[in-house]
């Protein structure tokens, strides 16, 4: 069973932008809400360079990286062909306008992170 961390209000991310969270011990992850209050959270790392997803331009349900504009579906975190490559996903739920994240993906996120 899945313990939910709550993370933020859904306003506090700007539409069709995102907001980074730091509660994996350090390992960033970005938060993105679209046009249709849709919202995602991935690695903030582009499957291409390690670019900052978070500091894309979201459309749809895609963030494209600012470094050298891949596109990537914020629903699975996987880039758009012909490119290829995938960042981590989280899931992600939201109840009376507060995101919540998965704690145990957040945790095991946290443990990779102190074994490399």
């Amino acid at each position: 069973m899945s313990k939910w961390i709550t993370i933020c209000g859904v306003t506090d991310i700007p539409t069709l932008g995102s907001r980074v969270v730091e509660r994996a011990q350090g390992v960033p992850v970005a938060v993105f809400r679209n046009g249709e209050d849709k919202v995602f959270a991935l690695l903030d790392k582009c499957p291409h360079k390690g670019g900052p997803l978070s500091q894309g331009i979201v459309f749809g349900e895609r963030v494209a990286c600012p470094l050298h504009n891949w596109n990537v579906e914020l629903g699975s975190g996987c880039a758009i062909s012909p490119d290829e490559g995938c960042t981590q996903k989280f899931s992600v739920k939201v109840e009376n306008g507060q995101v919540l994240l998965d704690a145990e993906e957040l945790n095991s996120l946290a443990l990779e992170a102190k074994a490399a």
